[in-house]
Order: structure tokens, then C-alpha cells, then sequence
């Protein structure tokens, strides 16, 4: 099973931009989608039950705002939206696929002010950890993929000193991801490409950033202990970053059987 994650920065200009080929060179099982920015009435009509997929939407309640998706070639149950039911940003979708729990995530970037910075930090991450640890010590395989508005370490990012005192690469939100990895998820994509330098997931569109690959490692596929056997390789498909999002698609394999991650 191929699943990928992507934060789409809004679905409908995606979809003029080459959305559709890049999916299929993919060609996921299961794609989580963020930042969809729109409600499914608002998509030309043949992308509202796109042909050859399963489709549930949670938009954010605010129009061209925020918003998740998942998509899947297999049929799927929903299994609830939000950390504990509310969730009006569309930031949280559950769904059961094939016997895999997949969580889809968007958490909130703090950047645009100290006020969304506060609610990144007191509404999103002191609730977050604790709820997702739960989903550490289950038996049933969880993956956790989406944006988390977070790169770990500086391997991470490419300007790590001249970020430190930014949203996204405070000292405090790199020990959060260290201390959510330690409840006992495992970093695919850091497990895949072993102790280099990125690779990076979102780009700036200042100073050529994407163009010299000069980004941050911010969208994740994490998976519990039930589901790191299954683990065969990863891929981050920076051209489709260049493209279509500032963000580049991220996939993982997972085998039917376990094996020795």
C-alpha cells in the first residue's frame, strides 16, 4: 500500500496547475490532502467523486481556508474529524483503510502572528501530543502523515541558524517533535534516508529558495510499532513541488507482511 500525504495549497488552483498527472505518476492507494481551501460544490464537477477513488472531504467552516481530504482507491471508513470532535479549521480527518488507521494532519502554522502562534502552541500542541501518544500504544497499525508546521532538527531545514527565532524551528516546537517521536512514532521518512541533509518538503517562494532546493522538512508520515514492520522505502517527489504546491508530495510503502524496520 503506497500512502502519501500533501499539502496541496489550494485544491482548485492545484488542479490548473497539473495536480492530476502528478497523482498519477504517484500513484498512491491513499493520499492525504491538506490546505484544500475550498468546499466540494466549489470544484468543476468531475473532481467532487473523482473518477477511481473513494473521497471524504472536511472543509474548514471558513471559505478558501485551511481543510483536509482523504482520497483513497479503496473503500474506507471515516472514523471522526478534530483532536476531540470540534474542529472547525478542518485540520483533523480519521479514516480505516485496508486495516490501517490513517490520520491525516494539519497543524496550524504560527507564523503570520504572535496570536496564531499561541493557538499553534496552547489549542493544537499541548492537546495534540498526549492524544496521539494513545494511538502509540494500540495494536492496530496507525499512520500519521500531514503538515506539522514543524522541521525537527537541522537536518531539517536549510538555514537552521538564521531560523531559530522563527515559527516552526523555535527551540521549544523541535523538542515537541522530539518528545511526540519518543512516545513511539517512527519517522519514515528520516528512517528511509538515513543522517543527511533534508530532504525538504516546502519551499519559500523567495530568493530562488525552491528553485536551489533550499527548503524545510515540515509534512511527515509517521507510523506506531503496529505498522513500522511493514515499512519498505519512502520518497519526497520535489517536482511536483515545483509545480503544482509549495509543498512536494511525500509517499511510503507499507508490505503487506512485517519485516525488520
Amino acid at each position: 500500500m503506497r500512502i502519501a500525504t500533501w499539502n496541496v495549497n489550494g485544491l482548485r488552483a492545484a488542479l490548473r496547475k497539473g495536480f492530476a498527472s502528478h497523482v498519477d505518476r504517484i500513484a498512491p492507494d491513499v493520499l492525504l490532502l491538506q490546505e484544500i481551501r475550498t468546499l466540494p460544490e466549489q470544484l468543476p464537477a468531475e473532481w467532487i467523486n473523482p473518477r477511481g477513488w473513494h473521497v471524504h472531504w472536511h472543509p474548514a467552516e471558513r471559505k478558501g481556508y485551511s481543510g483536509v481530504a482523504i482520497w483513497s482507491r479503496h473503500r474506507f471508513e471515516v472514523l471522526g474529524t478534530g483532536l476531540h470532535g470540534s474542529d472547525p479549521e478542518g485540520r483533523i480527518l480519521q479514516a480505516r483503510v485496508q486495516g490501517v488507521r490513517v490520520v491525516n494532519v494539519y497543524l496550524p502554522s504560527g507564523s503570520s502572528s504572535e496570536d496564531r502562534q499561541k493557538i499553534k502552541e496552547d489549542l493544537w500542541m499541548a492537546r495534540f501530543l498526549p492524544w496521539a501518544e494513545d494511538y502509540t500504544q494500540r495494536d492496530e497499525p496507525v499512520v500519521l502523515g500531514g503538515d506539522f508546521n514543524i522541521a525537527h532538527t537541522e537536518k531539517d531545514i536549510f538555514y537552521a541558524r538564521g531560523n531559530e527565532k522563527n515559527s516552526g524551528f523555535l527551540p521549544h516546537e523541535r523538542q515537541w517533535m522530539t518528545d511526540l517521536l519518543a512516545t513511539g512514532w517512527n519517522d519514515f521518512v528520516r528512517h528511509h534516508f538515513g543522517d543527511v541533509q533534508g530532504p525538504y518538503s516546502w519551499w519559500s517562494n523567495r530568493g530562488r529558495a525552491r528553485e536551489l532546493d533550499r527548503g524545510w522538512r515540515i509534512d511527515y508520515l509517521l507510523g506506531n510499532a503496529a505498522v513500522a514492520g511493514r515499512f519498505r522505502k519512502a520518497a519526497v517527489h520535489r517536482e511536483a513541488g515545483l509545480t503544482v504546491s509549495d509543498h512536494a508530495p511525500v509517499s511510503i510503502d507499507l508490505g503487506r507482511n512485517p519485516c525488520s524496520i
